[in-house]
């Protein structure tokens, strides 16, 4: 393998090679078993005498760093103790502005998936068809001369044509290919609104339980930041303050308490919206998995002023390592997103763009949801049965038709009633992720639990469920 060293200073020289040879190998920048180039070959690229070279390759093995092997080369001995952590950066190094260090931590995610993973957010891979779309991928990387060029910010247009027409259908919204913008994912949807639409200072209105990631993002951009209340019909508009200037809003499944939001509650927040002149952000994320009832207009379909964004995801609805998502905002912001887009990452995977729009046209897409929410509704029904019939007088089921996970709040609804969080924390310990209100957003005065569905098997909830009630029993 190549490996830097530097010869800068004074001293022997073969001194300073073993010192960096010995120092990446104790930090684990050389790992064990790793062939380091022969000594011909190193000295020839440091311009020293090949005895030089060989000189720190006697000594560190000689010192147990290295092995050699006979007609093979010289390794990395794999008999050497666990790397020892850098030292930690210096805290008079550069620092960030305010807004950034104000902000927590980075959560962990788990890579290691639990027995009874009830996780949010998270779909079941088991149903993606990877065959599938591994021949369109390899379709569209065949073709290297149309790729190989920077492409236009807006997204691949097969793709934004594709979206266009899929929302259109399946959501009544109004948009062409121009008004779609492709992003690696919501989030960045998100970001790409707040570059075009805030200065530090606007006051941002999200939803109260809500969807942490969105706050910190319109924290991280310097708004105000500010919960609206949710009931029964969604959020409430009456609780929105004129100097508001974006509102973040979650209609088709509220997140995490999985309600819709009523068609009155919609048509007086774009109403208010109008008045304020304010712009209303929609995250449709899980509105393709519906169980039952049909499906509320979207906002972005009632609105006439021009006064909402829609966005969407395929995290939910494929897999979230493919980072697509995508925005469709009125047209007097198409031009500054363009802009934000190309600045902030010029475009995304094309390739992988390019797949998703002929996965969508050849109907695959459509054939993936109709088969996934089947599978999603038959957990959903498992986990409602359950819910009701294990946890009476304990857990009330926030009612929910669509999505990938439901809420269930405690019964006795008070901030002194039943501590969830150790009771969740003892059912984690016994192989069950369960993940309460608190942990997903805070700030919301019932205690709860949020159970996903997309990457529990159907025969493993009852078992999954069985480790909570156990948990609760001991608590």
């Amino acid at each position: 393998m190549d490996f830097h060293v530097s010869l800068a200073g004074r001293g022997d020289l073969s001194v300073r090679i073993y010192r960096q040879l010995r120092d990446a190998v104790l930090d684990g920048r050389l790992r064990a078993g790793e062939r380091l180039p022969p000594t011909r070959e190193l000295a020839r690229r440091l311009a020293v005498s090949r005895n030089t070279v060989a000189v720190a390759y006697d000594r560190l093995t000689a010192d147990g760093f290295l092995a050699g092997r006979v007609g093979a080369g010289t390794y990395v001995c794999a008999e050497l103790p666990a790397p020892k952590p850098r030292n930690a950066p210096s805290v008079r190094g550069p620092q960030p502005t305010a807004v950034w260090r104000a902000l927590p931590p980075p959560a962990a995610e788990v890579m290691a998936a639990p027995e009874f993973d009830f996780r949010v957010g998270i779909p079941d891979a088991t149903l993606f068809p990877l065959e599938t779309w591994r021949r369109l991928l390899a379709r569209e990387l065949r073709d290297t001369a149309g790729f190989a060029h920077y492409a236009e910010p807006g997204g691949h247009p097969g793709l934004r044509a594709a979206i266009a027409r899929h929302v259109g259908v399946s959501r009544s919204v109004r948009a062409g290919a121009d008004d779609v913008l492709v992003t690696q994912g919501a989030q960045q949807a998100l970001d790409l609104l707040c570059r075009v639409l805030l200065e530090p200072g606007d006051r941002v209105a999200v939803e109260e339980p809500g969807y942490r990631m969105a706050k910190l993002l319109f924290a991280s951009h310097g708004a105000e930041v500010v919960g609206v209340p949710v009931d029964g019909e969604g959020l409430d508009v009456a609780a929105l303050s004129a100097r508001t200037k974006l509102v973040y809003v979650t209609p088709s499944h509220q997140f995490p308490l999985g309600t819709p939001m009523s068609l009155a509650r919609r048509t007086a927040l774009l109403a208010w919206a109008e008045r304020a002149g304010a712009v209303v952000v929609e995250d449709d994320y899980d509105s393709e998995f519906r169980f039952s009832d049909r499906p509320l207009e979207p906002l972005q379909s009632l609105d006439r002023d021009g006064r909402v964004a829609y966005v969407g995801s395929f995290s939910k609805t494929l897999l979230p390592m493919l980072r697509l998502g995508f925005v469709i905002a009125p047209a007097s912001l198409r031009d500054a997103l363009h802009h934000a887009r190309q600045l902030s990452g010029w475009h995304g995977d094309l390739p992988a763009q390019a797949a998703l729009a002929r996965f969508v046209d050849e109907g695959l897409f459509a054939r993936h949801l109709r088969r996934a929410t089947k599978v999603y509704a038959d957990r959903h029904e498992r986990i409602t049965t359950t819910l009701e019939r294990v946890f009476t007088g304990r857990l009330s089921l926030v009612p929910s038709a669509a999505g990938l996970h439901l809420c269930a709040l405690a019964e006795d609804g008070t901030e002194d009633g039943t501590d969830l969080e150790p009771i969740a924390a003892r059912a984690r310990e016994a192989g069950a992720a369960i993940q309460t209100l608190s942990d997903l957003c805070g700030g919301f005065p019932r205690q709860g639990v949020v159970l996903g569905y997309g990457s529990i098997a159907s025969e493993s909830i009852g078992a999954g469920l069985a480790v909570l009630d156990a948990a609760w029993g001991s608590a």
